[in-house]
């Protein structure tokens, strides 16, 4: 009488068991088969089946009995690498060279594309050789990262974008500035050849006092107008004699008037004459500019 207890209790503990373990299966939301050691299928779970019958399948299809690796090995089309590869991972798990193997693949339909993520896995314990094969929905991954990839191909093109935009701003930027320094250049050499020697002449002769004012006025405002193009130190040469250079060169060196005088061999009221030129041409009206302090700014 006890052993038949003990046998009924052990039985009903094994009902309970494969009971609660599809019921577990049956909650899972992966589409899962359970392959045998040939890879047929043994059992499937809900998701499994609700997937057969959404992919157009007759209500009484039932999987279990079928080879799951000759359904792959057969499929053809733009299908048939992915199940062929998926072929040879599960049967690498069967032979027991993999412990698990996993692969995504597409699986696209009419509703809109899909993505599912295979894991096959072993399963532990004595007894015949069983395979859990389970295929996660990963669609909304996929589409994510795919998002993601284009936001960064956009990024970079941007990124590439602005880097050409600054290139072609610098080449612009240094196409002006060479414009602008050849204008200026222009403009001085004009100014030397045309103006100035006939200003100077004007200064030198025998003018009244209105004339002679009228003179000064004019030359005055015409420094007032190259000043402003001698911030440079080669646009500076064009208006400077060569005793002005230099002179200017000493000055920027350093040199006090009296080491500018003994080095040019001139007296240092000639080259306090030649400082005082400098501070005209440059505009330096403020006593208080210091000319070397300018003549290094300018150089620059």
């Amino acid at each position: 009488m006890m052993n038949h207890t003990s046998k009924t209790e052990k039985d009903d503990a094994t009902l309970f068991s494969a009971e609660l373990a599809r019921t577990v299966l049956n909650s899972l939301s992966a589409h899962i088969a359970i392959l045998d050691e040939n890879g047929v299928i043994l059992e499937t779970n809900t998701a499994w089946r609700n997937y057969a019958d959404k992919s157009g399948m007759p209500d009484d299809y039932d999987d279990r009995g079928s080879n799951y690796l000759a359904v792959c090995d057969a499929t053809t089309g733009s299908e048939s690498d992915d199940a062929r590869k998926v072929a040879e991972g599960i049967r690498a798990v069967l032979r027991g060279d993999l412990e698990e193997f996993l692969y995504d693949y597409p699986c696209h339909s009419e509703d809109g594309p899909h993505w599912y993520y295979l894991r096959a896995i072993r399963m532990s314990g004595p007894g015949p050789i069983r395979v859990v094969a389970s295929h996660e929905e990963i669609t909304v991954l996929k589409l994510t990262e795919e998002a993601l990839r284009k936001s960064q191909e956009a990024l970079i093109e941007q990124k590439q974008s602005l880097e050409e935009a600054n290139i072609a701003m610098k080449v612009l930027l240094k196409q002006r500035e060479e414009d602008k320094l050849e204008l200026e250049k222009k403009v001085l050499n004009n100014v030397k050849d045309l103006v100035l020697p006939y200003v100077e002449k004007l200064k030198n002769s025998r003018l009244k006092g209105k004339d002679r004012t009228l003179v000064d006025i004019v030359d005055t405002h015409l420094q007032d107008i190259i000043s402003p193009l001698l911030q440079r130190f080669s646009n500076a040469k064009i208006l400077l004699t060569p005793q002005e250079m230099h002179v200017a060169s000493l000055v920027k060196d350093g040199k006090t008037s009296k080491e500018i005088a003994d080095v040019l061999n001139v007296s240092e009221t000639t080259v306090n004459f030649h400082r005082k030129n400098l501070r005209v041409k440059f505009g330096l009206r403020n006593k208080r500019t210091n000319l070397r302090s300018y003549l290094l700014s300018i150089s620059q």
